[in-house]
């Protein structure tokens, strides 16, 4: 806008100990979007600025100025170790919730694209080894239902992000079983074929036994409506930017979230960044219906997003993003995403440890994907 006379529709709302501007969404820009409270994300957001105040990081400038007198290395060892220590009280929390005799038996994860998921069930599941479990993982990708019988989207296309493209029926029949204690035959899905198929891999679960489950329907009620809730212990992880460019502006957690697909699919998946920025409106549109409705179903949150994390992409993304064309509509986010992240000092990635999060989109992780 020329001018913020133009903007005559918004609302400013007092919201918890600060204010809330609520603004119309782009598909209807006629009308005020509804208040969600988002109680537990808000907790999330504070728990992690008051982590940056303590460290004195209100803003990149600070972070930048930190870098430049060498303290890269300690914000990199601060920052992962307090999501190591975070991902060990959430193994505590679940260990010890079953102390009263009802022990929890599903751990079901969930989280939007490029938000860690992966390496944070891998890493939840050493530190519930550490508490004499045995964590078990069951990957929701084997219990499609076969290719023809997948839901159609309003373009005619399989929905594959649909919770109706999963055999729900089968699936929680097999995990019934396993709560009873019984043996079932675990399917693999051929995603060659478009078929499920059975190749011998029984699971019969002991007392010690918790299932790690990671997918994007986690978190969805209609997923697992016949498992007690007692039994179960939801997580919602997601990348939120907690770090700002200056005192007024914050950084969308989605760009950071994009940032990280980019680059994870210009190195494991062949695709330019044109293709994955193309994408990535139809990936969020099956974020919003899928998965953000139901993140504050979870019992607890993840903030996945590293504060020294824009500093490592930028040396990692500015190749990639200098690819894009100038003659394609692709151009201008990839524009707006190199101008914003050389506002980071670049850090070399060769102090993060292979366990990291961030290992998962850079390569050199130590675990197996």
């Amino acid at each position: 806008m020329p001018s913020t006379g133009y903007l005559k529709l918004f609302d400013i709302v007092k919201y918890y100990d600060g204010l809330l501007l609520r603004i119309p969404s782009r598909e209807n820009p006629e009308v005020l979007e509804e208040v969600v409270k988002q109680e537990k994300m808000l907790d999330v957001f504070k728990e992690h600025l008051n982590w940056s105040y303590i460290m004195g990081l209100n803003n990149a400038g600070d972070f930048n100025l930190a870098c430049e007198v060498g303290h890269a290395t300690d914000l990199i060892n601060v920052a992962e170790a307090l999501q190591e220590k975070k991902i060990a009280q959430i193994a505590d929390t679940i260990f010890h919730r079953g102390e009263n005799g009802n022990r929890v038996k599903l751990v079901l994860i969930s989280g939007p694209s490029s938000s860690g998921k992966t390496t944070f069930s891998k890493r939840l599941s050493i530190q519930l080894m550490t508490n004499g479990l045995k964590p078990f993982p069951i990957s929701l990708d084997n219990y499609f239902v076969d290719r023809e019988d997948t839901p159609l989207d309003e373009h005619g296309n399989y929905d594959y992000e649909s919770l109706y493209a999963l055999d729900l029926d089968l699936f929680n029949r097999q995990l019934q079983a396993l709560l009873r204690g019984e043996e079932v035959e675990l399917p693999r899905f051929n995603f060659a074929l478009g078929k499920k198929e059975y190749k011998g891999d029984k699971l019969k679960i002991t007392e010690n036994t918790i299932l790690i489950l990671e997918g994007i329907h986690a978190l969805n009620p209609e997923l697992t409506p016949h498992i007690p809730d007692e039994k179960k212990f939801k997580i919602y992880v997601s990348a939120l930017t907690t770090i700002s460019l200056d005192d007024h502006n914050w950084i969308p957690t989605t760009d950071n979230r994009l940032l990280r697909r980019i680059i994870r699919d210009f190195n494991y998946r062949g695709y330019s960044a044109r293709e994955t920025i193309s994408r990535w409106p139809s990936v969020r549109a099956g974020e919003d219906k899928w998965i953000f409705p139901y993140q504050e179903n979870a019992d607890v949150m993840f903030n996945s997003a590293l504060l020294f994390e824009f500093a490592v992409l930028r040396l990692h993304a500015e190749p990639i993003l200098t690819g894009v064309p100038r003659n394609c509509p692709e151009y201008c986010e990839a524009y707006r995403l190199l101008k914003f992240i050389k506002y980071f000092v670049p850090v070399q990635d060769k102090e993060i440890p292979p366990t990291s999060l961030l290992r998962e989109f850079l390569g050199g992780s130590s675990f197996k994907y």
